[in-house]
C-alpha cells in the first residue's frame, strides 16, 4: 500500500513539467508542481504552505507532528533540468518496478516518498516534528532553499533527500565559478601592427588551467571526497572574421574540499591570469558539507537505514546551506540511475523503503 502510494505520487510530480526556467527559458518552473503538492497534503490533513517567492517560481513546505518534540526537515527540490535529451519511456509511466521520466530520480520519487512518510507520521500521532521542504531553483541558483532560510525555517535536523542509491553521506564538496577576460586591441585582420589578439592571450590561461587541474588531482585526498578539481566550462571571443579581437571571456569551475575557502579559490583563479592582461574574479560559491559521523543524525539515520558506513557524494545539494548555518545535515536518498541523462528512473521498492527511513529517521530524533 505505501509502495503504492509513493508511485502514484510521484508519477503525478513527473508528468507535471517543472523545468527550472534559469536554464530554459520555455520552462515553466516549479508552481505548478507546488500546487499539486498542497492539494495532495490538504486532502491528507496535513499543514502546508506555498511560497511563490517569484514569478513561476515556489516552495511549498508540509509539516507533520505536534512540533512538541525536535523537528526532523527532510529537504528537496521541485525543479528539474530541461527535457531535451529525454527519450525511453512514457513521463510517469512504471514498469518493471521502475519510475520513468525527467526528474523521477533527480528528484521527485524521493520527495513523494518523504511526503507520503509525513501522512503516515501525522496519522498515527507522531509527537516531534516532521517537516518536507521542496524548493525550487536547485538545478540553478539555490534560491528556493535560500529564500527558506530567509523565512526563518531553523529545524533541528536536516535529512536531503537527492539520490544517493540509500547510501548515507555525510560529505560532499562545494564549488566555485570563476570568470577570466583578456583584452586585446580591436583591428582590420590585416593590420598585425596594431591588433592584439586577445584570444591567443587566453591560451596562457588555459595552459595554466590544465596543469593546476592536473595537480590538483595529485593532492592527498580527503578521505571520502577525494580531491579538489578545476576546469573551463565556457569560453567565447571576438568580432567577426577579419577582425583581431579585443576581448576572450572564459568561464570555469573550481570543486572545493572542506578547509578550502573562497579567498584560497580567488588567488588561485589570479594566479592563472598573473602577467597577462586580464581580469580575473571569482563570481559565485557555494559551501562544502561535512558531518561528523558520530553525530546523533547521522547515527539515527544509519540505524533506520541498516548501514554501518558513512560516504561521500561528488555533487552538491542545498543542503550545504542548511549545514553553513549549523544544522545537522546528511544527504540519504533512493536507488536509480540518468540523472540529467536522456533515460532517467528511479526504483519504487527504494522509494518505499526510504520513507521508512525518513520516517523512522524521525523518530529516533524527536
Amino acid at each position: 500500500m505505501l509502495e503504492t502510494e509513493i508511485a502514484a505520487l510521484a508519477s503525478r510530480l513527473v508528468r507535471t513539467e517543472s523545468v527550472n526556467p534559469a536554464l530554459d527559458p520555455a520552462g515553466s518552473g516549479e508552481a505548478a508542481c507546488a500546487e499539486l503538492v498542497r492539494a495532495w497534503a490538504e486532502e491528507r490533513g496535513l499543514s502546508v504552505h506555498v511560497d511563490e517567492y517569484a514569478p513561476r517560481r515556489a516552495n511549498v513546505v508540509v509539516r507533520a507532528g505536534s512540533g512538541r518534540g525536535r523537528t526532523t526537515l527532510v529537504l528537496g527540490h521541485l525543479d528539474t533540468v530541461g527535457n531535451a535529451a529525454v527519450s525511453g519511456a512514457v513521463a510517469g509511466a512504471v514498469t518493471d518496478g521502475r519510475l520513468h521520466g525527467r526528474g523521477a530520480y533527480d528528484m521527485k520519487g524521493a520527495l513523494a516518498a518523504a511526503l507520503v512518510a509525513a501522512s503516515e507520521l501525522e496519522h498515527e500521532g507522531f509527537d516531534g516534528g516532521f517537516v518536507v521542504a521542496c524548493v525550487a531553483d536547485e538545478e540553478h541558483a539555490s534560491s528556493g532553499a535560500e529564500q527558506l532560510l530567509a523565512t526563518g525555517e531553523r529545524p533541528d535536523f536536516v535529512l536531503v533527500a537527492e539520490p544517493t542509491d540509500e547510501r548515507l553521506c555525510v560529505a560532499h564538496r562545494g564549488f566555485a565559478g570563476f570568470e577570466i577576460a583578456t583584452r586585446g586591441r580591436a583591428a582590420h585582420g590585416s593590420r598585425p601592427d596594431l591588433g592584439v589578439d586577445a584570444i591567443a592571450a587566453m591560451g596562457t590561461v588555459l595552459t595554466r588551467l590544465a596543469e593546476r587541474a592536473a595537480a590538483l588531482l595529485r593532492e592527498e585526498p580527503h578521505p571520502l571526497l577525494g580531491t579538489p578539481s578545476l576546469h573551463a566550462s565556457v569560453i567565447a571571443g571576438g568580432q567577426e572574421f577579419s577582425s583581431y579581437p579585443e576581448r576572450c571571456v572564459l568561464q570555469g569551475e573550481r570543486r572545493t574540499l572542506p578547509g578550502e575557502t573562497d579567498a584560497h579559490v580567488a588567488s588561485e583563479v589570479a594566479a592563472l591570469a598573473a602577467g597577462v592582461d586580464a581580469e580575473a574574479r571569482v563570481v559565485f560559491s557555494r559551501p562544502t558539507l561535512e558531518q561528523d559521523p558520530a553525530h546523533e543524525l547521522p547515527r539515527a539515520v544509519a540505524h533506520a537505514a541498516g548501514t554501518a558506513s558513512f560516504e561521500g557524494v561528488p555533487f552538491w545539494t542545498d543542503g550545504a546551506l542548511f549545514a553553513a548555518e549549523g544544522i545537522p545535515t546528511v544527504v540519504f536518498g533512493p536507488r536509480g540511475a540518468g540523472a540529467h541523462a536522456a533515460e532517467e528512473w528511479v526504483e519504487v521498492a527504494s522509494l518505499a523503503r526510504c520513507a521508512g527511513v525518513y520516517a523512522e529517521t524521525a523518530r529516533l530524533l524527536a
